[in-house]
């Protein structure tokens, strides 16, 4: 009900809304005070004339700390007008999370000297002076019951500023970056309750003392707060102490959790140890996690079959991925002869050299931004350029491309060649399919042209070819490249001009050298 009134009051007031809602909340002490005369004529008893004359004299006394306080906390809610006044951006944003959450804390820094100035000393001399009694020790014991009231007050007014100020805070931390190092702006839950507890029990203590007693007097209210302070702090304090445990021990488990969670251990759980509040929030955590978990199992296992990046597209966007036209580069990558060696070797076989074979090339393209778009037998379709783009996509494709040959020479000894056809040009990127089964892929001549610039890599004997189209976007010279005189490419009517790497030549396909044999070193 209260959190709906704020709410109300919030929309209604908007910026004006945090100095209009401690206007109206500082003033409470005004009450705390009444009650404050009320416990005093407890223990002295007060003519009517006297009893009126002190209220009066207190109300003022506060009345000009609630001034001043006011004073300070406007000044200190200053950063977070900018917010406030529409401008809401992630800086203003952080400014006025951190003035606005700190404003209970730091009423208690910048203020704190106010109410031992303007309440506590004046108000004690006035009430030793108008009970006309030795100035001294009265004064003093005056002064710790005007303590425990100021005390009072000032805990009333730290935590009805958190309360009232909390709908805003929550529109602002909406705002406010994810991640981002907030400070220290409010109070620990430790120290909340090991001095929230303590002060509750003094005043209740001086309450209880003051209607018990059968001979009120000053000397009274003394020992009042004396016994008081001492059962807060020694009986009090062990109790106080073991509900501090029992609240802030599961929090402290769920803290160590979130941070184990948030470094990476999805296998994190903390203890229920109870059915209360915390009980049912670290059951709900670890359900999360078990959730988080399964995710990640997903998230691996889709990686596995596509590219890691597209999956992680795809887990934020969705399944569709609107076809879209885009400007790539395209690496065919065969294996020479793979036929034969199939044709003599058995299905484990075949498949555990592929894997071997494959275990090489495809950390070397997503190594210079590239990935693997599609596995078709001894061949792999590698795109460079989407779905992420990539302003320098010719050059990563053929530094890719030159490493593979290099890669696959060196891990082979020159028992197993490859065949790479590259080629840049526009393509359509993006799902297709049917019946609940979607692939990512990309369409365009531009693939089917590096598919036959792949197939033309047999006829000349080298390891890589590269388009014309591919040498025209590419930013740095890769060694250099010889050109391939009157090499067709099947099913293109236009000649296409090729290129050969110049660093492959000396891995130039022989007729003695492109096969595979049956007894490979493994």
């Amino acid at each position: 009900m209260l959190r709906a009134v704020l709410r109300y009051l919030l929309d209604r007031l908007g910026a004006r809304y945090p100095r209009v809602i401690l206007g109206a909340l500082f003033p409470l002490s005004f009450l705390v005070v009444l009650g404050g005369v009320w416990l005093l004529d407890l223990y002295v008893r007060l003519e009517p004339g006297r009893f009126w004359r002190i209220l009066a004299v207190t109300e003022a006394a506060v009345a000009v700390e609630i001034a001043a306080a006011l004073w300070v906390a406007f000044r200190l809610i200053r950063p977070a007008d900018p917010w406030l006044r529409g401008n809401r951006t992630p800086e203003t944003a952080l400014r006025g999370w951190r003035a606005l959450a700190g404003l209970p804390l730091d009423l208690l820094r910048y203020a704190r000297g106010l109410p031992l100035v303007l309440n506590i000393v004046p108000i004690s001399i006035y009430l030793a002076i108008e009970l006309e009694g030795p100035f001294f020790p009265d004064v003093l014991v005056l002064m710790a019951g005007v303590g425990v009231v100021v005390a009072y007050s000032m805990f009333l007014r730290f935590f009805g500023t958190e309360l009232a100020l909390r709908p805003l805070i929550e529109q602002v931390a909406c705002d406010v970056p994810d991640g981002v190092d907030l400070g220290r702006a409010t109070v620990p839950l430790r120290w909340r309750l090991l001095v929230g507890l303590p002060v509750i029990n003094v005043i209740t203590g001086v309450a209880v003392v003051g209607l018990a007693t059968d001979s009120p007097s000053l000397r009274t209210l003394g020992v009042g707060v004396l016994v008081a302070l001492g059962v807060a702090f020694t009986i009090s304090l062990e109790l106080s102490l073991l509900l501090l445990r029992s609240i802030v021990g599961p929090i402290q488990d769920l803290q160590s959790g979130t941070e184990r969670v948030a470094s990476g251990d999805f296998a994190a759980r903390v203890p229920v140890v109870g059915s209360d509040e915390t009980g049912r929030l670290a059951a709900s955590f670890n359900q999360m996690v078990a959730g988080l978990q399964e995710r990640a199992r997903l998230r691996e296992a889709f990686g596995a079959f596509v590219d890691p990046g597209l999956a992680e597209r795809v887990l934020e966007e969705g399944t569709q991925l609107e076809g879209e036209e885009v400007e790539v580069t395209v690496v065919f990558i065969d294996i020479r002869d793979f036929t034969a060696f199939a044709e003599r070797a058995s299905a484990r076989e075949v498949v555990a050299e592929l894997n071997r074979f494959y275990d090489y090339v495809v950390p070397l393209l997503v190594a210079h931004g590239g990935h693997a778009n599609k596995f078709v037998g001894d061949g792999l379709l590698g795109v460079f350029g989407a779905p992420d783009r990539l302003p320098d996509h010719a050059d990563r494709a053929v530094s890719a491309a030159l490493r593979v040959a290099e890669v696959v020479e060196e891990a082979y000894e020159g028992e197993l060649r490859v065949g790479i056809g590259i080629n840049s040009g526009p393509v359509v990127a993006g799902t297709i399919g049917g019946g609940g089964r979607v692939e990512f892929t990309v369409i365009g001549d531009t693939v089917n042209t590096a598919a036959r610039v792949e197939e033309a890599t047999r006829e000349t004997g080298d390891a890589a070819l590269v388009t014309e189209a591919t040498c025209r976007l590419l930013r740095d010279d890769h060694g250099g490249f010889v050109e391939r005189r009157d090499v067709p490419l099947k099913g293109k009517a236009e000649r296409v001009r090729l290129y050969a790497p110049a660093v492959l030549q000396h891995l130039a396909e022989g007729a003695a050298g492109d096969t595979i044999r049956a007894s490979r070193r493994r």
